[in-house]
């Protein structure tokens, strides 16, 4: 049984703005990463599930309970790191853990002081003088320190030098290792790529893609940079192939000579044979990594038109 849904959520806050008939689910054990830039609908979604507000349409659970109607019990057992770090004023981070470790019945500190050591937090200083890093690393040390079954986590390493980005990176492995699951909202590809089974995109309050990790690391569609011996060669290829049923021409360097090209394993017999009959100089494999399929969520269609 899934531990987080979210069935066709909707809540529009007018001017395209909110979330659009958004639907996931995300299993014991699982790292779901949530992937868009600031603005694209991540917050309005993560805000409903922690049972803040509600929604135009659609549900939210988490246990299989509605979490706005259910936000007191379910959110024992979920830590919650906010996009947004507002702490209270007058307090030293030592009184807000205090605080916290009260609202969470936390009565056992071996979790807070390995977390303490981790992060390299120091507790002693007042809020309202620490930096957003510290204030980050705070934020984080909370959410963990309860040891919770759920965590979703509203763009974890903001604020964050790269170590310590690396360090939050290694220690979300670890949560998944031992069963957590976790909801990871982010437009940092490399922390996305390195933690996520599954993946979604968002774009303008809608889901996009979604799909399983590996399946991008691994997948059968490929790309090939081909470079030709010179412009009548790229020429010659690009008429004759620009329609091709087996591959897909993507782009178009005119001055270097070059072909950016798609092929499906099944068919790269036939991309070679048609090479075969041109001035081919350089044939690449071009990895796709997880920025390169995002952006062809985010930028514009392009068309080559005809070879001039």
């Amino acid at each position: 049984m899934p531990q987080i849904e979210v069935f066709n959520f909707t809540k529009d806050y007018g001017h395209h703005r909110g979330a659009f008939n958004v639907s996931f689910k995300i299993n014991k054990g699982e790292v779901f990463g949530f992937l868009g830039p600031n603005g694209a609908g991540k917050s309005t979604v993560i805000r409903h599930l922690m049972g803040f507000s509600k929604g135009d349409d659609g549900e939210t659970k988490i246990f299989n309970k509605e979490t706005f109607k259910n936000y007191y019990d379910i959110l024992k057992n979920v830590g919650y790191l906010p996009g947004e770090i507002a702490l209270p004023a007058g307090l030293t981070g030592w009184e807000f853990i205090k605080m916290m470790k009260q609202l969470k019945h936390v009565e056992n500190d071996d979790r807070l002081n390995y977390l303490l050591k981790l992060f390299e937090l120091d507790p002693s200083i007042e809020t309202k003088k620490m930096s957003l890093g510290v204030k980050r690393k705070l934020a984080i040390v909370v959410a963990f320190m309860s040891d919770p079954e759920v965590l979703i986590l509203d763009e974890p390493t903001s604020s964050l030098d790269l170590e310590m980005q690396q360090t939050f990176i290694e220690f979300v492995k670890e949560e998944k290792k031992r069963g957590k699951t976790i909801l990871l909202s982010s437009h940092i590809f490399t922390e996305v790529d390195a933690t996520c089974d599954k993946i979604a995109i968002i774009k303008n309050g809608n889901i996009v893609s979604e799909f399983i990790a590996n399946d991008l690391k691994h997948a059968n569609n490929k790309n090939f940079m081909l470079e030709f011996e010179d412009a009548d060669s790229l020429k010659n290829f690009y008429q004759n192939n620009n329609a091709a049923a087996y591959y897909k021409i993507l782009d178009m360097d005119k001055d270097n000579y070059k072909l950016l090209v798609n092929v499906d394993d099944k068919n790269i017999n036939e991309l070679v044979k048609a090479l075969s009959k041109s001035k081919v100089i350089g044939f690449e494999h071009l990895k796709e990594t997880l920025e390169d399929y995002f952006m062809k969520y985010y930028k514009e269609d392009r068309t080559f038109g005809e070879y001039i």
